[in-house]
């Protein structure tokens, strides 16, 4: 049985003995988490552009991006056939929500209902990301009203939630506009084992806003990007969040809006002189206010607020190229967002471990239980919950990981790269932890990882290996067998022709990490 497997079947022990108390509807919501979608946070500061990041995943406009009600409340976003949204208040029974559909996307109304008196928002939408993960939008850290950035801290670390979100959140993507101590502060409280699950495995940075950054400069990206490298390489930084990513959130937000309107007015100003032009894009104010241009100021200024200085810049700078299609125009404002990589990264490191931490979770979910409520069966969940966990390989590769990425494993600088990639930090394809393209040849891949195997079990071995490298490079062997048992028995090599003189073999050196 795998990991997953085994803490499937410890959950449904732990609820048939929690049958008829209060904790059992609390594991049973774990266990019906464990069939669903990854559940992912968008945390960070007021104005960090959490709403406009979750719009650009969601591929259309739904979350607010004001400072209205519905900013002050945790929302969830999750997939349904047709477009629906419920209010749950403190008290009472569930309220559905009318979605009224505006020309900018689609708006939450929520009557005579205030932050103050709802506990969550769900809204379901027919798209095809919320079917691989939920998206949770936070209230912004940092806020005039204390009490909505500590909300969004209690729910994140576990402390708010009804029966039905038991189990939290599986990742986070956090969010900021520069490294601020209270970004910091607050992913350090998410950090803490004792009130979360969030290690750096499953928390990402986001640079966010990246096309602000100089006043929407031309090269804004090109800055973002040695930005975010510059936090990355923060220790206390690398020790929160897996990695650090730029992305523009509004020009992502854009491509799920540009219609044919916008596309033309584009158009109009790309066919404008290039010195009328580069006039009318020295300022945001310029753009909207200088006279003798064929657009009217309203209309500019809604290209304004859809795409920001930079990618009014960007889509004129593509435009005056020649003839492009609005497709083709979307495509570049997609791909400069660095939207894509932040999607690549959610699938490949959090959408591919989806089961492993969900499965963690509920574990954690079944100690704290058996911690609140001790009946006599409690002490038994409570040990095999342990036994599973230390026993668990996956769990192993995650916790080595963690402490390879904050600095706790005395590794030699040109052995922390290899580490990473074969524990699964670039992916979990085998032939991504191995280094090797996709499309390598089994001979390839065995030839691999016996030499990363023989490699890591000398440095296991090695007295002069400190102890927590040893531990670690232990992990890393049963990483390599776990790799070698996924592609079965080695075919037994042809026999010798008659006559031939049998070749005499060659010892060749080990593959270095």
């Amino acid at each position: 049985m795998s990991f997953s497997e085994k803490a499937r079947a410890l959950l449904t022990e732990a609820t048939g003995a929690y049958q008829g108390r209060p904790a059992q509807r609390r594991l049973e919501a774990v266990a019906r988490h464990l069939d669903e979608p990854l559940r992912v946070a968008l945390a960070g500061r007021v104005k960090a552009g959490k709403s406009t990041l979750l719009n650009a995943l969601v591929g259309q406009q739904i979350a607010a991006t004001d400072a209205g009600e519905c900013t002050r409340v945790v929302t969830w976003y999750g997939y349904g056939e047709a477009a629906r949204a419920t209010a749950y208040p403190h008290a009472g029974t569930p309220r559905e929500l009318h979605l009224v559909r505006q020309a900018d996307g689609v708006v939450l109304d929520l009557a005579d209902l205030r932050s103050g008196d709802l506990d969550k928002i769900r809204v379901e939408l027919p798209s095809g990301w919320l079917n691989r993960m939920t998206l949770v939008d936070t209230p912004g850290m940092g806020s005039l009203s204390e009490s909505l950035g500590r909300q969004a801290q209690d729910f994140l670390a576990g402390e708010l939630g009804d029966v039905g979100d038991a189990g939290g959140v599986d990742a986070v993507i956090y969010l900021l506009r520069q490294l601020h101590a209270s970004d910091v502060d607050f992913l350090e409280v998410l950090s803490d084992a004792q009130l979360s699950s969030t290690t750096p495995v499953n928390a990402v940075g986001v640079l966010s806003r990246a096309d602000e950054i100089g006043g929407g400069a031309p090269d804004a990206i090109e800055q973002a990007h040695r930005i975010a490298t510059r936090y990355r390489e923060d220790p206390r930084m690398r020790g929160l969040v897996q990695t650090v990513l730029p992305v523009a959130g509004l020009l992502a937000e854009a491509a799920t809006s540009l219609g044919p309107e916008e596309y033309a007015d584009l158009v109009s100003l790309a066919g404008l002189p290039e010195s009328t032009r580069r006039m009318v894009l020295v300022s945001a104010t310029r753009f909207v206010t200088m006279p003798g241009v064929p657009l009217p100021p309203d209309r500019r200024h809604r290209l304004l607020r859809l795409l920001g200085l930079y990618g009014v810049r960007l889509a004129l700078r593509v435009l005056e190229r020649g003839a492009v299609r609005r497709e083709d125009l979307v495509a570049v404002l997609v791909r400069r967002s660095g939207l894509t990589e932040l999607r690549r990264l959610l699938l490949t490191q959090f959408a591919e471990r989806r089961d492993v931490l969900k499965a963690d979770s509920a574990l954690r979910t079944v100690d704290a239980v058996t911690r609140t409520d001790p009946i006599p069966a409690a002490g038994q969940l409570r040990q095999q919950v342990e036994r599973l966990r230390i026993s668990a390989h996956e769990l192993a590769e995650i916790r080595v990981l963690t402490e390879l990425r904050t600095g706790q494993i005395p590794a030699a600088p040109e052995q922390l790269a290899p580490m990473d990639r074969l524990l699964g930090g670039d992916g979990s394809a085998p032939t991504v932890r191995l280094g090797l393209p996709e499309d390598a040849s089994p001979d390839q891949v065995r030839t691999t990882i016996a030499g990363l195997h023989g490699y890591w079990r000398r440095v296991a071995r090695s007295p002069l290996s400190e102890p927590p490298l040893a531990r670690a490079a232990d992990v890393l062997l049963r990483t390599c067998e776990g790799l070698a048992a996924t592609l079965g028995p080695q075919p037994p090599a042809p026999a010798p022709r008659p006559g031939w003189a049998e070749e005499k073999t060659v010892e060749t050196a080990p593959v270095r990490p």
